[in-house]
């Protein structure tokens, strides 16, 4: 058995059923981005789509029998999981995941699924709900120009329906690094959309990356970014620390000196302005992507908004050469937070991987590398 997939999902759908609604990217051409470069946008059929969520019902039920078969009287163990997938392949894998890990979540893919008829998107919404019972979260990708041009009844049907929340890329507040990076959406059409999705009972999530304004726009970045979110008060906020990719359009901008990029440091100081300047908002900040350098960013505002401070605090007062340690053991993938570096044996090896990088002058070369290797 088969259905169709993409290729993304936010980390933090990393448990949810994936059902492709519609293929690619309708605007393609942000220029920090190469996930759908030369591919083709195009809204899936919804009885292409009805059609795969009845295989997955098929597929869920053939899990069942073989939890049975190995006498687990139905529960999806991760044994059970690992049967179905040498039996049966792929789907049957993802789908047993899915049922080991509660079977509730469900991610809609591609990267603007809000741009199908309101009509098509509620039937699909409610057609999972009804086949599937147990799910009491569905979420998608939205831009904000596409929910902008939505009506507020539209997104209220989508949340009636059961779609719980939309993912959303701002990447910035401000104007000038939107239309740096070809974003093709305006700060005010981010603060409307965000609006309008909470106005309809449907919780956002914005994606921020720090970074994306380069050395020239690093301080307006940040105070518009904040500014955006104290307007719309979104429930979550991640960070998502921009990588400049090979082959894209900001790589070009970047060689040819338009675009500067910040270091390591400079990023960690846009990250706390932009921390600084959130007022009056009850947002969850969350930095849970590996190119994140401080992990350790997460919590609810306003009550953590002085640990928050305090971890950058801690960063900055590291010696030089502690920051250098912990910067390569982050991106080597030898630390997760700060307080790894007090493991001697990972401080040695992450010692040894800088006497490896040579001249101190080559570790900025280097630390970006490592960062493109994960995106």
């Amino acid at each position: 058995m088969f259905i169709e997939q993409g290729p993304i999902r936010p980390p933090s759908e990393a448990d949810s059923l994936l059902i492709r609604v519609t293929r690619n990217c309708p605007w393609n051409r942000c220029a920090f981005c190469k996930t759908f470069k030369g591919e083709q946008f195009s809204r899936r059929p919804v009885e292409d789509v009805l059609a795969d969520v009845d295989t997955i019902s098929r597929v869920a039920k053939q899990v069942g029998e073989i939890s049975r078969e190995m006498g687990r009287e139905g529960s999806v163990t991760a044994d059970v999981v690992h049967e179905a997938g040498a039996r049966h392949g792929h789907l049957h894998y993802h789908v047993g995941a899915w049922l080991y890990n509660g079977g509730q979540n469900v991610f809609l893919q591609d990267a603007n699924s809000i741009i199908l008829k309101t009509d098509d998107l509620v039937r699909v919404v409610d057609y999972i709900r009804q086949v599937f019972p147990a799910v009491d979260r569905i979420t998608t990708y939205a831009r904000a120009d596409t929910v902008a041009r939505k009506k507020e009844h539209e997104l209220t049907a989508l949340r009636e329906a059961g779609l719980n929340r939309i993912h959303m890329g701002m990447e910035s507040g401000s104007d000038q690094v939107l239309k740096l990076i070809q974003k093709g959406v305006t700060a005010a059409q981010l603060e409307e959309a965000g609006c309008k999705i909470k106005a309809a009972g449907i919780s956002i999530c914005w994606y921020v990356m720090p970074g994306l304004g380069g050395r020239q726009y690093s301080r307006e970045h940040a105070l518009e970014t904040a500014a955006r979110i104290n307007t719309v008060n979104p429930e979550h906020v991640r960070l998502r620390t921009l990588s400049v990719l090979k082959r894209t359009p900001l790589h070009d901008l970047m060689t040819s000196g338009v675009f500067e990029p910040l270091d390591e440091d400079e990023i960690v100081a846009e990250i706390r302005l932009l921390i600084e300047s959130l007022q009056g908002v009850t947002t969850r900040l969350v930095s849970d992507h590996i190119l994140n350098l401080l992990q350790e960013l997460e919590g609810n505002l306003p009550g953590d908004r002085d640990r928050l401070l305090g971890v950058i605090d801690r960063y900055q007062a590291l010696p030089g050469d502690e920051k250098a340690n912990f910067q390569v053991g982050r991106r080597a993938g030898v630390y997760r937070f700060m307080d790894d570096m007090r493991d001697p044996s990972r401080h040695r090896y992450v010692e040894g991987l800088l006497r490896d990088m040579g001249e101190p002058g080559n570790l900025k070369k280097h630390l970006e590398s490592i960062r493109r290797k994960f995106v």
